[in-house]
């Protein structure tokens, strides 16, 4: 049973949205207070989060952080219908994905299910170790697709699902470029639709992330135009 943390300051909602889990199988915890949810989580971190951005105690962004700072666990962001820079900021701290409110229960229930079957994903294409393990080795990148394990020079890199699904992909396939659609279909599901500035965002803040361990990380290259390819160092 997969547990679901819900954070809003919509009773209304939270209600709705806890019984529609439930009766999907979820174990589900509400929160109204953002300070709240993150002292919760602190001794027990949920399988998947939903955050709202406005919330009293902490906003969503701010808890985002600190949920970053701690885990790579999958977080779908809650935003205003026509504010997008609470989407693009989401995005840029590692959100997995956003839902804009008033939100469709049945799309945002879609999504939930698509982060965590890319949660429990194998390796589609697996590189072969000298262990046995299904290991993809690329100059100083390591990746453990079994273990949401990744390595850059030795340094441990913390990853998002979606993080790491596009750089397995990238990393799959040096000097191949990968098109923005391509890379949404691995991803999201084929029904949920995400924009170019989405794909954009994710590899924005991989690269970031990579960086912090290695300010000369280039392996990760932009093709204006069309999309992205990882060069093996």
């Amino acid at each position: 049973m997969f547990r679901i943390a819900l954070v809003d300051n919509d009773r209304n909602l939270l209600t709705s949205l806890s019984v529609m889990f439930e009766s999907e199988g979820f174990a589900v915890t509400i929160y109204q207070d953002g300070q709240l949810a993150l002292s919760a989580f602190t001794s027990h971190m949920p399988d998947i989060a939903i955050l709202d951005v406005t919330l009293p105690g902490l906003n969503g962004l701010d808890l985002l952080q600190k949920i970053r700072n701690k885990s790579a666990i999958p977080v779908i962001f809650l935003t205003a219908k026509n504010d997008e820079i609470d989407e693009v900021l989401g995005l840029r701290m590692g959100a997995d994905d956003y839902v804009k409110k008033p939100c469709s229960q049945r799309v945002l229930l879609e999504r939930v299910h698509n982060l965590l079957r890319r949660l429990t994903i194998k390796s589609t294409d697996p590189i072969v170790g000298s262990g046995g393990n299904t290991i993809i080795e690329r100059g100083p990148l390591i990746m453990d697709p079994l273990c949401h394990a990744v390595k850059w020079n030795g340094a441990d890199v913390s990853l998002t699902v979606t993080e790491f699904l596009l750089l397995q992909n990238l990393a799959q396939r040096p000097g191949y470029v990968k098109s923005r659609d391509q890379l949404m279909d691995v991803a999201y599901d084929e029904q949920v639709y995400v924009d170019d500035r989405t794909i954009d965002s994710h590899i924005k803040r991989l690269r970031k992330k990579i960086r912090f361990t290695d300010p000369n990380f280039k392996a990760i290259e932009t093709i204006y135009g069309i999309g992205y390819r990882f060069n093996e160092e």
